[in-house]
C-alpha cells in the first residue's frame, strides 16, 4: 500500500522539482553516466566551456580539468574523505587551483560553478542513483546535481513503518560514506527524512549533531513534525541558490580534539543571521540611508564563533561589497585567542590580529582590506577618525559588555561610517545596559536582526538541557548574596579602590574557604565524579571563589583523586613567585593543556578555575560543573553553559544527554533571573534611555556648577588646584561626589551615542577632578557616600540565608522551563499555573495533593488581588511544582505492584463513562490477584508468560463488560507488563 518510494520519496521529489530552474532526471539509468562515474562528465564539460572563456576557445582543455578532478575523487580512500572534500571545494570556489590555459601558458583560475550568477548553472534532480566501486554497489534515493557535480545526497524512509525515522536514513548515509567515499568527495551536505522530520548534516557528522532547518518566517513556531515542516525545510535548504551559498560561504573545516579533520556546515540560525548581516552590510555600502547596525542574540553554545567565520566569508565574497575590511571585536584576551584560533583552524585567508592600539590604528588608517581580530580595549587611545570608509564591517562579540561605555564610543568615533553588528549569547535588558539602543535597529522585529533563544536551541538539539543538583545546607554559608551584590556595586571602582575595600569582603572569603568546608566540598566532588561522571567518559570543571581557593581545592582533590586528574587554570597576576612558577602558563602552554582536557583518552579529567574558561571556552566533553562561587546575571549564565554542548564519545554510541550543575551555593534563583527575559522591556528600556537624555544636561550642569571661574581648557596643575579649591571641605566634596555619581551612571547608560561627543571634554575633565579628590582609603565618607546606602540596603534585604529543603531534587532547565524563564513573567505564569492546577486536579481526593491544590489556589488569589509581585509569584509556583514533583516521586518509590495498582486505578477511573457500572477498586484488586497468581519471574520475556497474563486480563474485563475496548485492554496490559 504505502511504500517509501510512493510516499516520502515522491513528496520530496515533487517539492524539489517545483523549485525554479531545477530539472528532473528520473532514475539513474537516464543520466549520461555509468555506475562507476561520480561526475556526469558531459554536463561538467559543457559548464567548463560555458563559464571559462579560455576553455571555450579550446574545448579539449576541459578534459585536463576532468582528469585532475577524477584523480582527486580517487584519492578519497588514501588521503581521507574530508581532506579530499575540502580540496574539491577549493576547486569549486576557484581557490588555489589554476591551470596553464592562458597566453604563454599563464595560469588562470578555472570556474566549475558560477556563484555570482546562479542562473548560469544547470541543476538536475535524480532519484534511485546507483554507484559502484569494485564489488560494492550503493543506491541513493535523491541526488542534486549542479553542472553534473553531485552536491547533495538524500535518503528517505517510510513514515508508515513502525520504529523507522530520519535517523535510520542518516545512519545509512554515514555507512555509504564509509563504503563508497568517492561519491561524496564533491558533497556539500546530506539530508534524511521520514516524511515527518528532515535533518541534514555534513560528512561523517555524528548523528546527535544532525540539524533541522527552519526558513525565515517559520521562526516562533514549534518545530513539530509533519508535511508543513517538511515542505518549508525542502524549499528552504535544498533550493539550488541556498546550496551554493552554503558551499561558498557557510562551510568551514577544522580539526577536532583527536586532531582529525572535520567539516562544519552552518545550522539554520547561523545561515539566517550571517546572510542577513551580509545583505545589510551590502545595502549600507551603497545607500547612505540604509540601516548600519543590527543585533544578533543566539543563546550560549549555539555556535557564535563559527557564525562570525561564516559571516566574514559571506562579506568577503559578496560582489556588492567588493573587499571590505571585517573587524572582529572582542572584549577579553581569552576570547581574542579563541576567535583567532577558530579562524585559523578554519583556514580563512587574510586574517590578522592587531597586536596593539597603534597596530590597529595603522591597519585601519591605511585601508587594509583584511579580517582583523582585535580587543575593544585597543581603541582606548585612538581618539581620532581612522577611516571614513563605508565598507568597514564590525562584528562585536559579547555585545552586552563594554560596548555601552567609553570604549564603544571611541570605536564609533574612530570609524564613523562603519556598519556595526552586535552578537551576544546573553539577553540583558536593564536600563543601564542598553544593548538594544546601541545595536538594535527599529526596522527589525523586536529590534533583533536575528534571535535564537535557549528554547530554540534545546528543541533543535543545538544545546542540551541543564540539570541542577542543589547541595544541602552543610555546604551553604550566610551572606553569599550580599557578597555577589557587593561585587556588582564595586565593579565600577578602580583596582586601587577595590583593593582598599577588600577587607570588607575578607569575611566572606574566609567563610567560603574554611578548611573544614573545603574538605567537605572536595570529598563530595570526588565521590560524585567517581560515581556519576567518570564512568560515562565525561569530564568536569570546578569553579571556586578565587585564586587561593583554586590552589586549596587542587591540593585536596589531588589527595582524593590523584595529581594527574586535575589542573588549575587561572591568572597568576599579582600572585607569589612560587604560585607563578607552579601555575603560570603562556598561551601555547595553556592551549596544549586545554587540548589534553578535550582528549577523551587523556588522564586530565577536571579543570579548577575561578574566572578563566567561564566564557568562550568550548569543550563538549565537559558534562559537569561543580559550582562553588557566587555569580549573577550574564556571568552566571555564560558559566553554566560551558557544559551544555552536545558530545558523543568516539567509538561509542553513548551520547551526552544533558549538562549538570552541582550547586554548592544555591544559584538557581539567580540563574532564573538571568535567563528570564522581558520582551516588552526592550521598548521600555529604549524609552527610558530617551528619558535619561532629558536629565543628562541638567546633571552635567550641576557638577560643573561646583567650579565657577575655573578654566576647563587648561590642563596644568594650576587649573587642577583651582578646581580642588572649589571643594574646600568634606561636606562640599560629598555633595560633589553625590552629583558626580548620578552623572557617571547616566554616562554609562547613554554611551556610546554620537550625541555625547559635544560633552566628552567636560565629562573627562570632571572624571579627572573626581579622581584627584578621592581619598586613598576606602573607609572615607566620600567613597561610602556613593556606595553606602546601596550596601546598607543589600544587608537588610539579604539578612536571612536560604536553607534548602530536606530532600533536594534535580531541577532541569529543558526547553519548556527555558521558555518560562525567558518570557515575560506574566506569560510564564499563565502557562504554569493552569498546567499545575490540572496536574494536581488529576490527583483530586488524595489528601497530600488536595493540600497542594489549596496552596496553589491561595497563591493565585493573592496574586490576582495585587498582594504579590509577579516575580515572587512565579518562583512560588516553581517551588510548588517542585513539591508536587517530590510527592509524585515518593509515590514512585512504592513497591512496583502498588504502583501498578495505582496506575490501573487511574486508568479505569479516566476511562469510566456514565452508564458503565464499574467498581474500580474491586476490578483492580481482582486483576492484581489474578496476575499475581499466573505470573512468574521473567514472564514478560516469554511467549507463554505473555499469553497467560493476557488471557487472565481479558477474562476479567469480560466479567466487567469492558472487553470491547481494545485500547483500554492494551493500556492495562502495558501497565501490568511494566509493574509486575
Amino acid at each position: 500500500m504505502f511504500n517509501e518510494r510512493d510516499t516520502v520519496q515522491a513528496f520530496v521529489t515533487d517539492q524539489l522539482i517545483a523549485l525554479p530552474g531545477l530539472a528532473w532526471v528520473r532514475p539513474s539509468a537516464q543520466l549520461d553516466r555509468s555506475e562507476q562515474d561520480v561526475i556526469v562528465e558531459s554536463e561538467l564539460r559543457d559548464a567548463l566551456v560555458r563559464l571559462n572563456p579560455t576553455i571555450a576557445s579550446d574545448p579539449d582543455l576541459a578534459d585536463e580539468v576532468l582528469y585532475r578532478l577524477t584523480a582527486l575523487i580517487r584519492s578519497a580512500r588514501g588521503e581521507g574523505l574530508i581532506k579530499a572534500n575540502e580540496e574539491f571545494r577549493s576547486w569549486l570556489l576557484g581557490e588555489d587551483h589554476s591551470m596553464p590555459f592562458g597566453p604563454n601558458h599563464e595560469h588562470v583560475a578555472v570556474r566549475l560553478v558560477d556563484f555570482d550568477d546562479p542562473t548560469r548553472n544547470r541543476y538536475h534532480l535524480s532519484t534511485e542513483v546507483t554507484f559502484r566501486r569494485g564489488e560494492t554497489r550503493r543506491r541513493f534515493d535523491h541526488v542534486l546535481w549542479v553542472n553534473g557535480i553531485p552536491l547533495v545526497v538524500g535518503e528517505t524512509k517510510s513514515a508508515t513503518r513502525a520504529g523507522i525515522s530520519w535517523a535510520d536514513g542518516a545512519l545509512q548515509l554515514d555507512g555509504y560514506q564509509q563504503d563508497v567515499p568517492e561519491f561524496f568527495v564533491p558533497n556539500a551536505l546530506c539530508f534524511a527524512t521520514d516524511g515527518r522530520d528532515l535533518r541534514y548534516g555534513s560528512l561523517r557528522l555524528p548523528l546527535p549533531l544532525w540539524s533541522p532547518w527552519w526558513s525565515p518566517g517559520g521562526r516562533g513556531m514549534l518545530p513539530e513534525s509533519g508535511p508543513e515542516y517538511l515542505r518549508q525545510a525542502v524549499d528552504g535548504l535544498l533550493n539550488p541558490p541556498t546550496v551554493l551559498d552554503i558551499v561558498r560561504n557557510f562551510t568551514a573545516y577544522s580539526t577536532n580534539e583527536r586532531h582529525r579533520k572535520i567539516k562544519n556546515v552552518c545550522r539554520y540560525q547561523q545561515y539566517e543571521a550571517g546572510r542577513r548581516m551580509a545583505d545589510r552590510a551590502a545595502d549600507a555600502a551603497h545607500d547612505p540611508d540604509a540601516p548600519r547596525q543590527g543585533l544578533v542574540w543566539h543563546f550560549q553554545g549555539s555556535g557564535k564563533s563559527l557564525l562570525m567565520v561564516f559571516t566574514a566569508q559571506a562579506l568577503r565574497t559578496d560582489p556588492r561589497t567588493g573587499a571590505p575590511t571585517v573587524l572582529i571585536v572582542v572584549d577579553r584576551l581569552d576570547l581574542d585567542t579563541q576567535i583567532t584560533s577558530t579562524f585559523g583552524a578554519s583556514d580563512i585567508p587574510n586574517v590578522v590580529t592587531a597586536d596593539s592600539g597603534d597596530d590597529l590604528g595603522e591597519m585601519l588608517a591605511t585601508g587594509q582590506r583584511k579580517i582583523i581580530v582585535t580587543t575593544v580595549h585597543k581603541f582606548q587611545n585612538l581618539d581620532r577618525v581612522l577611516s571614513a570608509r563605508r565598507d568597514i564591517v564590525c562584528l562585536v562579540d559579547e555585545a552586552h559588555r563594554t560596548q555601552d561605555r567609553d570604549l564603544g564610543q571611541r570605536m564609533r568615533e574612530s570609524l564613523p561610517n562603519a556598519v556595526f553588528f552586535g552578537l551576544t549569547g546573553t539577553p540583558i535588558n536593564r536600563t543601564d545596559v542598553n544593548t538594544f539602543k546601541t545595536f538594535g535597529c527599529e526596522a527589525d522585529e523586536g529590534r533583533y536582526l536575528s534571535r535564537y533563544t535557549q528554547a530554540d536551541s534545546l528543541r533543535d538539539g543545538t544545546t542540551l538541557p541543564l540539570h541542577f543538583e542543589p547541595r544541602d545546607a552543610r555546604f551553604r554559608i550566610d551572606g553569599e548574596v550580599i557578597d555577589a551584590e557587593f561585587e556588582k556595586l564595586a565593579e565600577r571602582l578602580s583596582p586601587r579602590e577595590k583593593a582598599a575595600m577588600a577587607n570588607r569582603a575578607a569575611r566572606m572569603g574566609a567563610l567560603i574557604k574554611a578548611p573544614e568546608r573545603i574538605r567537605l566540598v572536595c570529598e563530595d566532588i570526588a565521590r560524585h565524579f567517581r560515581e556519576k561522571v567518570n564512568p560515562e567518559g565525561f569530564k568536569a570543571q570546578v569553579v571556586v571563589f578565587d585564586q587561593e581557593a583554586c590552589i586549596l581545592y587542587k591540593e585536596r582533590l589531588d589527595a582524593l583523586l590523584g595529581p594527574q586528574t586535575s589542573e588549575v587554570v587561572m591568572s597568576t597576576q599579582g600572585q607569589s613567585e612560587e604560585v607563578k612558577k607552579r601555575f603560570g602558563r603562556g598561551k601555547d602552554e595553556e592551549a596544549a593543556l586545554l587540548d589534553r582536557f578535550r582528549d577523551p583518552d587523556d588522564p586530565l579529567k577536571i579543570l579548577i578555575v575561578t574566572a578563566k574558561l567561564l566564557t568562550g571556552f568550548d569543550a563538549p566533553i565537559a558534562q559537569t560543573m561543580y559550582l562553588d562561587k557566587v555569580m549573577r546575571d550574564h556571568t552566571l549564565l555564560q558559566a553554566v553553559c560551558r557544559v551544555n554542548r552536545p558530545y558523543q564519545r568516539p567509538s561509542s554510541e553513548q551520547a551526552k544527554s544533558h549538562g549538570l550543575i552541582v550547586d554548592y551555593l544555591g544559584v538557581f534563583a539567580r540563574l532564573g533571573q538571568a535567563m528570564r527575559f522581558d520582551e516588552r522591556a526592550v521598548e521600555r528600556a529604549v524609552t527610558s534611555i530617551e528619558e535619561l537624555w532629558d536629565r543628562f544636561p541638567g546633571v552635567l550642569r550641576s557638577c560643573l556648577d561646583f567650579f565657577p571661574g575655573v578654566d576647563r581648557a587648561e590642563d596644568g596643575y594650576e587649573a587642577l588646584f583651582a578646581a580642588q579649591d572649589r571643594l574646600p571641605d568634606d561636606g562640599t566634596r560629598e555633595a560633589f561626589a553625590e552629583e558626580f555619581a548620578k552623572l557617571s551612571r547616566l554616562w554609562e547608560a547613554l554611551s556610546p551615542d554620537p550625541r555625547l561627543s559635544e560633552y566628552v571634554a567636560d565629562y573627562r575633565w570632571l572624571v579627572k577632578v573626581h579622581r584627584s579628590v578621592q581619598p586613598s582609603n576606602a573607609t572615607s565618607p566620600l567613597l561610602w557616600r556613593v556606595l553606602g546606602p546601596k550596601t546598607r540596603e543589600l544587608v537588610n534585604e539579604h539578612i536571612h540565608a536560604d536553607v534548602p529543603p530536606e530532600r533536594l531534587d534535580t531541577l532541569v532547565i529543558d526547553a519548556k522551563m527555558a521558555e518560562y524563564l525567558q518570557r515575560v513573567p506574566e506569560h510564564g505564569i499563565r502557562q504554569l499555573q493552569p498546567r499545575l492546577a490540572d496536574r494536581l486536579g488529576r490527583r483530586s481526593g488524595e489528601p497530600r495533593f488536595d493540600s497542594l491544590a489549596q496552596k496553589l489556589e491561595r497563591l493565585r488569589e493573592q496574586y490576582e488581588a495585587g498582594q504579590m509581585l509577579s516575580r515572587e509569584y512565579l518562583f512560588q509556583l516553581l517551588a510548588l511544582a517542585e513539591e508536587a514533583a517530590r510527592a509524585e516521586a515518593e509515590e514512585e518509590r512504592q513497591e512496583p505492584e502498588e504502583q501498578g495498582k495505582y496506575a490501573l486505578t487511574r486508568l479505569f477511573e479516566s476511562s469510566r463513562s456514565e452508564g458503565t457500572p464499574v467498581a474500580v477498586a474491586k476490578l483492580v484488586e481482582e486483576i492484581d490477584s489474578i496476575v499475581q497468581a499466573v505470573r512468574f519471574p521473567g514472564w514478560q520475556h516469554t511467549a507463554g508468560g505473555e499469553r497467560e497474563v493476557k488471557k487472565a486480563l481479558r477474562r476479567t474485563l469480560v466479567r466487567y463488560r469492558l472487553q470491547r475496548d481494545e485500547e483500554l485492554f492494551q493500556k492495562a496490559y502495558d501497565y501490568i507488563r511494566q509493574y509486575y
